[in-house]
Parts: structure tokens; C-alpha cells; sequence
């Protein structure tokens, strides 16, 4: 099946391919499917671990998992956050990941802007990752601000306390209701002052200006954009090639058919 939909688009492939084999500098920005291929879920709620509006205990996901209920109730938002940790704990980068990552290591000038809090990008060997919305893996204290990494949650209380002075531990990820991060949202700005000469959008439903606005920029800046999503979003009637495609199939696709070979890059 996989194969008969990779020669479905086979043309769009190759043309893309060219596109990439003479791009000096390239920005993929990522969202839930493009972690698909790694066993995650791309409906609702922050990592997309729930498809209905209301959770076990009543609370919409966005109110449980926002910026508000953990300051007065962090028991529930880190009820929720333990939830989608153990989900990506059991999962690992897909080819996709790898194939961004091997595009990095040959060719260089590649960034990454994902949506996602997974860690996937970098532990697929990405160096240059915008992670907008934050990441699980590294913990930071509420009330003195020490961070530290970690790998996964087992062993935590919840809510877990900080070991330097008791206050609150909470993931560095953006909860709803919240801003994004002054220093993240100054990389992209960065990156895009720097000119990418191809633009790719994967796995991203695009509904926030920021995902969505970068795609349009580049369309109306003439700069070739092309979209890898099995879904139509926002951005489908304005990128140059659009792969309805799986990111996990399409982008080693892209990349060999570019000349930079698939070594390295790890099944689904």
C-alpha cells in the first residue's frame, strides 16, 4: 500500500526532490503527524492524546492542561502531562525525524520549527530545533526557576517538587492560555531574517497564525513551499507541490529522490 502511494505522486516526489538537492537553506515546520509514524495519536489536546472535548474528571482538555488550573491546581494539569509523557515514552523517532536530521548532517542550513514537545527531532540527531511550544524532557521549578533534563517522568510525585527549595516542578512546555517563548519565537524570527530559499509545512493542521504565516509569507515571497500532509489544511490551496502523503513515507522519498541517499535513516 505504502509503495502504490509513493508512485501515486511519484512526479510531485522527484520534483520536489530537485527543489531540495539545490536548497541552500531549508525550514520544516512540524506538528502531530509528523510524529504519527512513531505510534502518536494527532486528535486533541497538546501532544494530541485526546479525542473528546471533556476529560475522565469532567474538565475540557484545554482548561485542564492551561496556564490558569496549574496555578491553583497542578495535581490536574500534571495528571494529564504524566499521561502524554507515558505515551511518547513508549515511542521513538520515525523515518521522517531521520530524514530531516540526515538532510542536516549532508547538507547543513536546515531548521526545524516544530509544534510538537515530544523530543523526537532532536533524539533523531537534529541539531537546529526550534521547539515552540517546549519540551517534556527538561523540568523547571515555579517558584526559584533551576530546570533540569530528564528523561522520562517514572518516579515522579504529582505534582513533583522541586529538590532545592519544595516548589513546584512543571514541565517547560506552553499550556494553554499562555505566550510562547520570547527566545524560541526570537530563533524563528532569526531564521526566517536569514532567507530560507524552501519552505516545507508537515504534518501541521496550520491553524495557528504563527504555523500558518511563515507558509504564506514565503508563497507570496515567490519562495517554493510544499506541504506533506494526508489532510487538507489552511495552507493547501497556497503552497507550491502538496504531498498528501504520510511524513514518515514522504520524506525519505525526498530524499532519495534529491541524490542524498537513505543511509542512516531507520525504518517505520
Amino acid at each position: 500500500m505504502t509503495f502504490d502511494t509513493l508512485n501515486d505522486h511519484s512526479s510531485a516526489i522527484e520534483a520536489v526532490g530537485r527543489l531540495l538537492s539545490t536548497a541552500r537553506r531549508v525550514l520544516f515546520i512540524t506538528g502531530a503527524g509528523m510524529s504519527a509514524d512513531s505510534g502518536l495519536p494527532t486528535y486533541r489536546g497538546v501532544g494530541g492524546l485526546y479525542e473528546g472535548t471533556v476529560t475522565d474528571i469532567g474538565l475540557p482538555i484545554e482548561k485542564a492542561l492551561s496556564g490558569a488550573v496549574f496555578a491553583s491546581r497542578p495535581d490536574i494539569t500534571w495528571r494529564y502531562l504524566a499521561q502524554i509523557e507515558s505515551a511518547c515514552r513508549s515511542a521513538r523517532p520515525n523515518a521522517g525525524h531521520y530524514a530531516i536530521a540526515r538532510l542536516e548532517a549532508q547538507r547543513g542550513g536546515v531548521t526545524v520549527l516544530t509544534q510538537n514537545i515530544d523530543g523526537f527531532h532532536r533524539g533523531a540527531g537534529s541539531r537546529d530545533v526550534i521547539e515552540i511550544h517546549g519540551t517534556l524532557h527538561r523540568l523547571r521549578c515555579v517558584s526559584c526557576g533551576r530546570a533540569r533534563e530528564v528523561a522520562d517522568y517514572a518516579g515522579l510525585s504529582i505534582p513533583p517538587e522541586c529538590p532545592h527549595c519544595g516548589g513546584v516542578l512543571r514541565p517547560d512546555v506552553v499550556l494553554f492560555g499562555e505566550n510562547l517563548p520570547e527566545a524560541a519565537v526570537q530563533r524563528f524570527e532569526a531564521a526566517l531574517a536569514e532567507g530560507p530559499d524552501l519552505v516545507f509545512s508537515v504534518g501541521t493542521g496550520s491553524a495557528f497564525p504563527y504555523i500558518a504565516g511563515p507558509v504564506v509569507w514565503a508563497a507570496q515571497q515567490g519562495i517554493p513551499t510544499v506541504e506533506i500532509n494526508p489532510g487538507t489544511t489552511p495552507v493547501s490551496d497556497i503552497v507550491s507541490m502538496r504531498l498528501p502523503l504520510r511524513a514518515g513515507e514522504a520524506l525519505p522519498a525526498l530524499l532519495d529522490a534529491a541524490g542524498l541517499g537513505l543511509e542512516g535513516i531507520r525504518p517505520d
